[in-house]
């Protein structure tokens, strides 16, 4: 080694050791006024807060940078401590254009749906206990009959999401068995969710036919073997192949099935119960007439466009359910007490012909232009004139209505350079606004954004208008 690296190496050693050296001790810092006036926290904590600090400290003088100064610990551990007092997940307005928008949590949740979610979390439930009898009951009378009642179903499961369901009904009917999936359903959804891959861990193996584009009936009949136990259509949520493209329908499906005593598994995805044509979008597979069509068991999502709590639908044929509801995995994937009560009230909502009205989700889907764009108005008016309203479209989101949507009224925002700026002011509002920007303009929906969050929304505008002036 030369000597100048030599002299080098010395002047970082020597720089590090000063380094550790002016590193405060756990006590400096708790006796810091800013600490020590601190109340409600007990001593413990700070102190580990303390020595976790100090920790990232000596490794970052280690990394070759310089020491943190004691005004700057003390400030990162107070703020740590003010962000222990804020909640974990935050309360937003979507603006953004997207109803059931994933990142933002999906579907918001109807006043009674919340209301029965409260009502069973503030104390006990007779979730599995049967008040007639005064025995042990079953979770699933809660919401069995309901989902019955509303799809025309035999019989109900309900477990945490989707997901689980089609790992569910996969495992405990076609372990070390063959599942038929055309080439074209063969996808990958959010968060990396493939079919292939949940077969795999199902234990059922999967048999590939037809082509990524054009899939036939006798592609289905060919492929059965002895060891099939399933033909299984799974709904493209979130894309739409166009062009030189055939799928063969539900009903070929069913009666190639049928011949060779095999079942149909139907995963609609969304679960839609109402028919979205009537409010100007593209045809969505509906729950019910997968169920009438035949389908031994049909999936689907409790929080896309059924309106309701994160869960896993499954409805169908007796039989199956029946040697779901047995199987261990079952228990694992079991839905809880408050999403059970909030999928209950969601569920009577379309029971009632109420779903329009009480569903946020709907309510959305439902509302007329005229309405938005009145809002829209009453928005850019909190701008002062700075703002216009102009036409738009509102996705459906969520693995729901690829490419469909719904017309809308925008308020644009004209910024410039400054758009991300009025942007991020708004996220950092107790009360988030979220909308999207387009170019240079910053949008907001009032279509995803419900009537009664518009005080918030305006509020939120006003203020930006003042600090613009």
């Amino acid at each position: 080694m030369s000597t100048l690296n030599c002299g080098l190496l010395l002047c970082r050693i020597v720089s590090m050791k000063t380094s550790f050296r002016n590193l405060p001790a756990v006590d400096k810092v708790l006796s810091d006024e800013r600490i020590s006036r601190l109340e409600g926290y007990p001593h413990e904590l700070l102190v580990g807060i303390i020595r976790q600090r100090l920790e990232q400290e000596r490794e970052s003088i280690l990394a070759g940078r310089p020491c943190a100064s004691l005004d700057d610990i003390v400030t990162s551990v107070t703020d740590w401590l003010e962000m222990l007092e804020k909640p974990g997940l935050r309360r937003v307005v979507n603006a953004s254009g997207v109803i059931i928008h994933t990142n933002l949590g999906r579907a918001p949740l109807s006043e009674a749906a919340l209301a029965a979610m409260e009502a069973v979390s503030r104390g006990y439930a007779d979730l599995e206990f049967d008040l007639e009898s005064g025995t042990r009951g079953s979770r699933h009378v809660h919401i069995e009959s309901l989902l019955c009642r509303l799809t025309g179903a035999e019989a109900a499961l309900v477990v945490n999401n989707n997901a689980a369901a089609v790992l569910l009904g996969l495992t405990a009917l076609a372990n070390r068995k063959e599942v038929i999936v055309s080439r074209g359903q063969a996808v990958e959804i959010g968060g990396g969710f493939r079919i292939p891959d949940v077969m795999r861990q199902s234990g059922a193996k999967l048999v590939e036919v037809g082509t990524t584009n054009r899939t036939y009936a006798a592609d289905y009949e060919q492929a059965i073997t002895p060891r099939t136990a399933a033909l299984m259509r799974v709904h493209s949520s979130n894309f739409r192949l166009v062009g030189f493209t055939s799928e063969a329908t539900l009903e070929e499906m069913i009666t190639t099935a049928k011949k060779h005593d095999v079942i149909v598994m139907d995963d609609v995805g969304s679960g839609c119960l109402l028919d979205t044509t009537v409010y100007g979008l593209a045809p969505e597979p509906m729950v019910q007439v997968s169920v009438s069509n035949g389908a031994g068991l049909t999936f689907f999502s409790g929080d896309k466009l059924v309106g309701g709590p994160q869960a896993g639908i499954i409805v169908g044929q007796k039989q199956y359910i029946e040697k779901l509801k047995k199987h261990p995995l079952a228990r694992a994937l079991r839905i809880d007490k408050t999403r059970l009560a909030g999928l209950v009230a969601t569920v009577t909502h379309y029971l009632k012909g109420e779903a329009t009205t009480k569903i946020p989700v709907w309510r959305m889907i439902a509302a007329p232009l005229k309405d938005i764009e009145s809002r829209a108005d009453l928005w850019a008016q909190a701008l002062g004139g700075s703002a216009k309203v102009i036409p738009g479209e509102t996705m459906v989101g969520g693995g729901s209505l690829p490419g469909g949507s719904l017309p809308t009224k925008l308020l644009a925002i004209s910024g410039g350079k400054n758009i991300q700026a009025i942007s991020r002011k708004l996220r950092q509002r107790d009360v988030p606004v979220i909308g999207r920007i387009d170019k240079d303009r910053l949008l907001l929906d009032p279509r995803t954004v419900l009537p009664e969050e518009d005080e918030i929304v305006v509020q939120a505008l006003q203020e930006i208008a003042i600090k613009q002036k």
